[in-house]
C-alpha cells in the first residue's frame, strides 16, 4: 500500500477516534450451559453510517429489518459449521460524556448456539456489524462470564481480542477473532463463588455492622429499662446462636428469590434500609427497645439484607444449574466469614460483659455505630458522600488491628475484674 495512502487512513482512524465517545464497538460473550450469550454496544452514528441511513434515537428498533441485519452480521463458526444465531432483543439508549456531551449508543442482545455443545469453548467469532462498511471501525470483545471458570461478573470480564482492518494486508482486511477458553470445571466455578461470597461479607461493614451492633446487648439481662448484668455463658451462647442464626435464615430467604428474580426492588431503597436497620440495632444496644425479640429483628432485617446479597447474583445470565450452585456457594461463603468475624470478636465481648466497664464498650460503640448509619442514611438517600462514610470505610482496613486491640483489652479487663475479686 502507498505510503501516503497509509497515513491518511490511520490519521482518519484517529479522527474517528476523537470526535466519537465510543470509537468502536464492545462485545462481552458469556459463557451458558449450552450457547454464548452476547450483548453489543455500539455508537448510533457509527451504525447510521454502516446503513447508509439516518436513524432517529426514538426508532424502534425491534423489528424484522434490524434483528435480520444483526442475524447475519454476527455469526460463529466451529471449523465450518455454522452457529445458529438468535437477536434477542435491540435497543438505543442515551449516555453523557464529558467531552462531547449526550450521545446515543445502540444496545444487541444475542445467543450463539452450536452443533455441538463440546465445540462451546473454540470458536470463529465473526462479527462486522459496522466493519464491513466503516473500515476504520474496531470491535473489543470481552469475556463477561463463564461460570466454570470462575468470572462471574462484568468486574471480573476478560479480553478476548479486537476485531479490526488490517490495513498492511492488500487493500485492508478484517479477520474474524479466534475464540479459544479453557475447560474449566464446576468445582473451579463453585470455589470461586463462595470467595465471592467471603469476599462480599469482609467488604460489607455495614453487614457486618449491623449483626455485631445487635450482639451487643446479647449477652446481658434486662432490668427494668435498662440493660442489666451478665447473664451467664448458657444464656449468652443461646441468644448469640439465635440471633445469628435467625440473621442467617432472613438474609438467605431473599437471597434465593432475589436471585431468582421472583423479587426486585432498586438498589437505593435497599441500601437505605440496611443503614436504618443499623440504627435501630445502635438504639437498641444502649436501651432495651425489643428486649427478648431480636431473633425477630434479626429476621427481619435479615430479609433487607438478602435483597442485597441478591444483586449480585441477579445480573449473572446463569442457567438454572449455574444459578442454583451460585446462590448455595454464594450462601455458604456469607456464612463462613460472617461466622469467622463473629468467632473473633464475640468472645472478647462475652469476657467484657463479665465487668462494669462493659456498660460504657457498648454504649460507645452502640453511639459510634449509629452515627456511621446516620452518615449512611444521608449519603445513600443524596447521593452525595461525606467525610464520615469515607472515615468508616478507610477505617474497616484496620478491623484486624480493632479485634487484637479488643482482645487484649478484654484480657487485661478480666484478669483485674478476676484478680481484685480475690481481694
Amino acid at each position: 500500500m502507498n505510503r501516503g495512502v497509509l497515513i491518511f487512513l490511520l490519521s482518519l482512524l484517529h479522527f474517528f477516534s476523537s470526535a466519537h465517545p465510543m470509537p468502536g464497538s464492545v462485545v462481552s460473550l458469556s459463557v451458558m450451559e449450552n450457547s454464548i450469550a452476547g450483548e453489543a454496544k455500539m455508537s448510533l452514528l457509527d451504525l447510521e453510517a454502516a446503513l447508509k441511513l439516518e436513524l432517529s434515537d426514538t426508532l424502534n428498533v425491534n423489528t424484522p429489518f434490524f434483528m435480520d441485519y444483526f442475524r447475519q452480521h454476527i455469526k460463529a463458526y466451529s471449523g465450518k459449521e455454522l452457529w445458529t444465531t438468535s437477536v434477542d432483543s435491540v435497543g438505543i439508549t442515551t449516555e453523557m460524556d464529558v467531552n462531547v456531551g449526550k450521545y446515543q449508543e445502540v444496545l444487541i442482545w444475542f445467543t450463539m448456539t452450536p452443533p455441538q455443545t463440546k465445540s462451546l469453548r473454540n470458536f470463529l467469532f465473526n462479527y462486522d456489524v459496522i466493519i464491513h462498511q466503516v473500515i476504520t471501525h474496531k470491535i473489543l470483545v470481552y469475556l463477561k462470564s463463564d461460570w466454570k471458570n470462575g468470572i462471574h461478573s462484568e468486574e471480573e470480564s476478560r479480553p478476548l481480542g479486537t476485531i479490526y482492518t488490517n490495513f498492511m494486508i492488500g487493500a485492508g482486511e478484517y479477520q474474524p477473532l479466534n475464540v479459544s477458553l479453557e475447560d474449566g470445571s464446576w468445582w473451579k466455578g463453585f470455589k470461586d463463588i463462595l470467595n465471592s461470597g467471603m469476599q462480599h461479607i469482609k467488604e460489607g461493614t455495614d453487614h457486618l455492622l449491623f449483626l455485631i451492633v445487635l450482639l451487643l446487648p446479647a449477652t446481658l439481662l434486662k432490668n427494668g429499662r435498662q440493660w442489666g448484668k451478665y447473664g451467664g455463658l448458657k444464656y449468652s451462647v443461646s441468644r448469640l446462636l439465635k440471633i445469628v442464626t435467625a440473621f442467617t435464615i432472613g438474609h438467605s430467604i431473599t437471597l434465593l428469590i432475589g436471585a431468582l428474580g421472583w423479587v426486585h426492588l432498586p438498589s437505593q431503597p435497599v441500601e437505605i434500609l440496611i443503614a436504618i436497620s443499623i440504627l435501630v440495632s445502635a438504639v437498641h444496644a444502649i436501651y432495651p427497645v425489643f428486649p427478648g425479640k431480636e431473633m425477630y429483628v434479626a429476621a427481619g432485617f435479615g430479609l433487607i439484607h438478602g435483597l442485597a446479597f441478591a444483586g449480585v447474583l441477579s445480573g449473572m445470565n446463569l442457567s438454572a444449574g449455574t444459578l442454583a450452585a451460585s446462590i448455595l456457594g454464594f450462601n455458604i461463603g456469607i456464612e463462613l466469614m460472617q461466622l469467622f468475624i463473629i468467632a473473633m470478636i464475640i468472645p472478647w465481648l462475652v469476657l467484657l460483659s463479665h465487668t462494669s466497664i462493659y456498660k460504657w464498650v457498648r454504649i460507645t460503640g452502640a453511639i459510634l455505630a449509629a452515627i456511621a448509619a446516620l452518615a449512611w442514611i444521608i449519603e445513600r438517600s443524596s447521593g452525595k458522600g461525606n467525610f464520615i462514610t469515607g472515615f468508616v470505610e478507610r477505617g474497616a482496613q484496620y478491623s484486624l488491628w480493632v479485634i487484637v486491640s479488643l482482645a487484649v483489652f478484654s484480657i487485661i479487663v478480666y484478669k483485674r475484674r478476676v484478680v481484685s475479686s480475690k481481694f
